[in-house]
């Protein structure tokens, strides 16, 4: 599948508005871009690398050459693009148990949006809305979001551990680096590749 990279997953969804609506759902993203705890659930979804919901509007799509047939489309188009850790069902089911009422507020102007709850209904609809991400970048294909929080804890805590070490005993130094390993034991998880499947 190519969404799928090591442990990171890549969705896009397209879906397309009436043109009346737009104005409106800019709006909605004026006031969520500048208002921070709106945005503090999603920030706490830490397996969510990121998502990013983008408006085309219908005479806004680039043409490749002057001689390019101008498009005559009927909707707007609103794009969502997002990279997370983890299956595409653990995805959509975190997003409508958490997010239910900010994603309703966003797609609920796209076109038979039947809400995020039940998410029976949602994962339907995003099926059918989703395109295979053929590139996108990830720094860490192997490693979740979270894996990479926990390297850096361990690499802060063995800094640490050198600055305090440079003087010790053989018996100090014992005793401290099995404080260390412990400190550090939660945050020493394995990479590799996820899950497979949606």
């Amino acid at each position: 599948m190519t969404n799928i990279n090591g442990k990171t997953y890549a969705m896009t969804a397209i879906t397309p508005m009436k043109p009346w609506k737009t104005p409106i759902l800019r709006l909605l993203f004026f006031v969520l871009g500048h208002v921070k705890p709106l945005q503090s659930n999603l920030i706490n979804l830490s397996f969510i690398h990121f998502a990013r919901w983008v408006i085309v509007k219908r005479n806004g799509f680039p043409r490749i050459e002057p001689a390019q047939p101008e498009e005559s489309l009927s909707y707007d188009y609103l794009l969502f693009f997002s990279n997370f850790n983890g299956t595409w069902n653990q995805y959509i089911d975190a997003f409508a148990d958490v997010l239910s009422g900010g994603l309703d507020a966003i797609w609920i102007w796209s076109e038979k949006f039947p809400r995020a709850r039940p998410v029976t209904a949602f994962k339907r609809y995003i099926s059918l809305v989703q395109f295979d991400t053929d590139c996108y970048y990830t720094a860490y294909p192997t490693a979740t979001t979270n894996d990479v929080k926990a390297a850096h804890r361990v690499c802060a805590a063995l800094e640490d551990f050198g600055r305090a070490s440079g003087g010790m005993t053989p018996g100090e130094f014992s005793g401290a680096y099995v404080e260390f390993l412990t400190k550090v034991q939660k945050d020493l998880g394995a990479t590799g590749i996820g899950p497979v499947g949606t």
